[in-house]
């Protein structure tokens, strides 16, 4: 069994990316983050299959997502600054590209209906259609579905921002 620092480590930075796809503010962000791991912490002993741990962690953690935009739906939208520190080996031209080119895709999932955003979420962390199913408990060809209709959004919402 996976202690809770383990699915930290293994989990944590896609759980933060399935927040980020929800909230755009830092603090209602971290404050959305905690909850989910929270949640996961609680949740952690009736996981039956350990194998299944990741598409388990995902599907609480778009429940507490879906949650969460309920509760805050009325809060007007707020944009925050990115603080992030350029990695090395990079130019400062090919970090702002980069950057830009993450900021854009991110903003385009943020504005797909919650169906859609969910899918492309989750296949962005790399999760297979059958995975995505159990995460979010639709059928496969559904999956397959809102991944078309949503990379069909994507494209139009890219190409009107560029």
């Amino acid at each position: 069994m996976n202690t809770f620092e383990e699915v930290i480590d293994e989990l944590g930075p896609a759980l933060g990316r399935i927040a980020a796809s929800y909230e755009r503010n830092a603090a209602l962000r971290e404050e959305l983050l905690q909850e989910i791991l929270f949640a996961v912490f609680r949740s952690l002993p009736r996981l039956k299959e350990q194998a299944k741990l990741k598409t388990y962690a995902f599907r609480i953690a778009h429940n507490c997502c879906v949650d969460h935009v309920v509760r805050h739906v009325a809060l007007p939208p707020t944009e925050d600054v990115q603080a992030e520190l350029p990695s090395d080996g990079f130019t400062p031209e090919q970090i702002l590209l980069g950057h830009e080119r993450s900021h854009r895709l991110v903003q385009a999932v943020r504005r797909l209906e919650l169906p859609y955003r969910q899918v492309m979420t989750l296949l962005l962390e790399d999760m297979s259609y059958s995975e995505i199913w159990e995460s979010l408990g639709i059928s496969v060809a559904n999956v397959g579905v809102r991944v078309n209709r949503a990379k069909t959004l994507l494209k139009e919402f890219l190409h009107d921002d560029g």
